[in-house]
């Protein structure tokens, strides 16, 4: 069996999941780790009992002196991402990067361009576009099980973690936008956000609607093209957790929850009958979807292995997505600075 050299570059709290999973990996070898602190690297080095050949260092540029690297696999802070993905192209490295792909789509852009030019894969960990339960989700809603559909809303709360290289939007947001686009098959036009600091910067900021510092909580709404409206809480500083999402439409409610402890997708049927100038519930019944078993992470790994051994682009979870992500993030953050103001947006054509 082939099996491809792959070096895992940050090895934070997401970083080692994906080790994890590149460890197990049947068609991949993991030949270095990286990282800026030498005690995380002990302490994956005990957790996962690693080899003595596979390389533990505190410095990118060592990755240069390893024959026959095939991909690297980025998860450091987003800040760093554009010019360790740039020089990791450069080489003739596959890259997979953590979301977001980078804070600027500019950048974002260049990557993309770059990996092509290269004939390299850039695929970024958009790992809700994995979960089973976002398929399943993209099904009903093509198969028209919703009827017409009228909004859509989805609340991403929790207490902490507490990041300070980005903010509750660019820390949140993204999973829930991914998947409304997907869902939806459409990206959206109009954005606008409004937020609140507390913790991290700014006067008075209980009374803060304009953040100067680094946002907890934010408001999202997203307008798509044929006027559908999805609504987006993120924040925290929520002692109670939430992952919840869904769409709204004239016959039910198709749910997200990953929190519920039966099933996390759920079609609620429903709908109503007029009786002269009363609307009466009817056909209320619950449908608890069933969904393939497997993490979500696993898969991307493995789309990510697949498509460096057949040399054929992601689809799914592209460097082009990413890109389409982050310049929705960017509009959102202009409205946040702004106020609320509405930010009205046009993608750039794929090159």
């Amino acid at each position: 069996m082939t099996k491809i050299k792959i070096a895992v570059i940050g090895i934070g709290r997401w970083g080692v999941h994906l080790l994890r999973n590149f460890l197990a990996h049947p068609q991949v070898s993991v030949v270095a780790v990286v990282d800026s602190n030498p005690e995380r690297l002990a302490a994956v080095k005990q957790q996962f009992n690693l080899d003595e050949n596979i390389l533990l260092t505190t410095e990118w540029q060592a990755l240069k002196q390893i024959p026959g690297l095939i991909g690297v696999v980025i998860a450091t802070i987003a800040s760093t991402h554009y010019a360790l993905i740039k020089d990791a192209l450069n080489q003739g490295y596959h890259v997979l990067a953590e979301k977001p792909l980078t804070l600027n789509p500019v950048e974002c852009r260049e990557l993309c361009q770059l990996a092509e030019q290269q004939n390299l894969i850039l695929m970024v960990d958009h790992t809700y576009l994995f979960h089973p339960a976002v398929e399943g989700g993209q099904a009903v809603v093509k198969a028209g099980k919703l009827g017409n559909l009228r909004y859509g809303y989805a609340t991403r709360t929790h207490l902490g973690p507490v990041r300070q290289d980005v903010d509750a939007l660019w820390d949140l947001a993204i999973h829930d936008i991914a998947i409304f686009n997907t869902w939806l098959a459409q990206l959206p036009v109009k954005v606008q956000a409004t937020g609140t600091v507390w913790l991290q910067g700014g006067e008075e900021p209980e009374k803060t609607i304009t953040p100067s510092g680094v946002a907890d909580l934010v408001w999202v709404t997203l307008t798509y093209p044929d006027g559908f409206q999805a609504y987006i809480h993120l924040c925290w500083l929520n002692p109670d957790k939430q992952r919840r999402l869904g769409i709204v439409g004239s016959l039910g409610s198709l749910i997200f929850d990953e929190m519920s402890n039966s099933s996390p997708l759920t079609l609620q049927h429903g709908e109503f009958a007029q009786q002269g100038n009363q609307f009466i519930p009817v056909n209320q019944r619950q449908e608890m979807l069933e969904i393939e078993t497997g993490e979500p992470l696993q898969r991307v790994c493995d789309r990510f292995v697949v498509c460096v051994l057949q040399n054929t682009p992601p689809v799914i979870s592209s460097g082009w997505v990413g890109t389409d992500l982050v310049e929705i993030l960017a509009a959102l953050t202009a409205s946040l600075n702004q106020g609320g103001k509405s930010i009205f947006l046009t993608y750039s054509p794929l090159l």
